[in-house]
């Protein structure tokens, strides 16, 4: 700085002398106030130069080139600008990494204003609610989301608890149910959430009609035992009506303890892991099995021999021909042979089922059973493998059945890694199949191919 006071003395100087040299005393002051004027106008000049720059875009790439202290002043602010720069850039990239968090959050996120208007919104909100980022932005969600249980949580002001609203998707026959829920932050500000809970909420539901069907099911035989209990204590019986009475007393305790087994089976199916491939069951023994307990069901709820069942099961070569199966034992034997008893009870005395093992072209096999019961409506075939879910329940309870083969069934063969396949027309019978992959299924014969023989 000092020297820059010397440079304006020594322009002075020079226009004083310069000054006086031609024109003498008044020259000598015209030279002084000339060089004042040119000094603080190149001063001036620079100090444009610096505002210019800075009311251009303050770029620091872009400012000028100066000496002095313009140019130490320009070199400050360029530094000040450039880290000015820097820390913009470090926040705005930090913005983005928590906007790309929330947009990957598998819940929607919506951020709004003071006024309840659309600030921000990833993709999964924009997917419950059916918004539109660009379109939606700045609009009041008041106005966008018009269910009256959110209006009416929105206008409440009390956040503590969510609201359940159906989702953009829903639908009578798929139903989905979002959580909505609002977080105040900021000076006025609310962070507004939303999950599917649909699944949760059939599985709330579910668990509803498990425990009262559970409930249900036990309370008929329960309530048959205890008041033959009471009558065997307060009555005196001849021998005879006793014997009546235990006896119907034992079939309540067997239908209870056969529901029980049920749900004991129901429950290890679902906690234990899936089978390996280490253990190979022959098909042969799976179909001996279901032809014995099939037989043994129809001569038990035949009145008469004539009343029995025609069954038609794989000749014992053909059985042999059908090679093995990976898996476990017990729980292939149950899903094969509760598939083929509930054709027995579901037909009609005298009717005829067929049991197959086919092998596929794709490495796989199928067992099928076909009867000629009375078949299934269309409304009926996407829960009938639902558990205690019946089509004729008194016919049902009648024959012994519990309301949970299937769903057995249906758990045994998705362990497996098989397909239950289902296919019925009304009045003209059902078949029941399973379809197993190439990977559990070996040592087949060409034998196998020919298909169910009379048995």
């Amino acid at each position: 700085m000092p020297w820059r006071f010397a440079i304006f003395l020594c322009a002075q100087a020079l226009g004083a002398a310069a000054g006086g040299w031609a024109a003498g005393p008044w020259g000598l002051a015209a030279g002084v106030a000339l060089a004042s004027w040119l000094c603080w106008g190149w001063e001036s000049w620079q100090g444009l130069r610096v505002l210019r720059w800075l009311r251009q875009d303050g770029e620091p790439a872009r400012a000028p080139a100066l000496r002095g202290p313009w140019g130490e002043a320009c070199d400050r602010m360029r530094r000040l600008l450039r880290q000015h720069g820097q820390r913009a850039a470090a926040s705005d990239a930090r913005l983005q990494e928590f906007l790309a968090a929330l947009q990957a959050s598998p819940n929607g996120v919506i951020l709004l204003d003071a006024q309840g208007r659309i600030e921000w919104c990833n993709q999964t909100a924009a997917q419950h609610f059916g918004l539109q980022a660009e379109r939606d932005l700045m609009q009041s969600v008041g106005n966008l989301l018009r269910d009256p249980a959110f209006s009416n949580y929105l206008a409440a002001g009390d956040y503590a608890q969510g609201v359940l609203l159906p989702g953009r998707e829903s639908s009578a026959a798929h139903p989905v149910t979002l959580s909505v829920q609002l977080h105040p932050y900021g000076d006025g500000r609310r962070l507004m959430l939303s999950r599917d809970v649909t699944a949760l909420e059939q599985a709330e539901a579910m668990r509803r009609d498990f425990v009262a069907n559970v409930s249900h099911e036990i309370r008929t035989p329960l309530t048959v035992l205890v008041g033959f209990v009471e009558t065997l204590q307060t009555l005196p019986l001849q021998e005879d009506e006793r014997a009546r009475y235990l006896g119907l007393m034992a079939q309540q305790a067997a239908r209870m303890q056969h529901l029980v087994q049920d749900l004991l089976t129901l429950s290890r199916l679902e906690g234990s892991p899936p089978p390996g491939m280490a253990d190979w069951v022959p098909v042969c023994a799976l179909l001996r099995h279901c032809e014995d307990e099939a037989r043994a069901l129809s001569a038990t709820l035949a009145r008469t021999p004539a009343q029995q069942h025609r069954f038609v099961f794989p000749t014992p070569a053909q059985a042999q021909a059908a090679g093995q199966v990976a898996g476990i034992a017990a729980e292939l034997q149950s899903a094969l042979a509760n598939l083929v008893n509930n054709a027995v009870r579901y037909t009609p005395a005298g009717g005829s089922i067929t049991v197959a093992w086919e092998a596929l072209a794709d490495g796989g096999a199928r067992f099928t059973v076909r009867d000629t019961g009375p078949g299934l409506a269309p409304e009926h075939l996407p829960r009938i493998t639902e558990r205690f879910y019946r089509v004729d329940r008194s016919r049902s309870r009648d024959t012994g059945g519990t309301g949970l083969g299937l769903a057995i069934v249906k758990h045994v063969v998705q362990r497996h890694g098989a397909a239950l396949e289902i296919s019925s027309v009304l009045g003209q019978g059902s078949v029941f199949g399973v379809r197993f992959p190439a990977a559990r299924v070996r040592g087949v014969s060409p034998a196998a191919k020919s298909g169910a023989a009379a048995g």
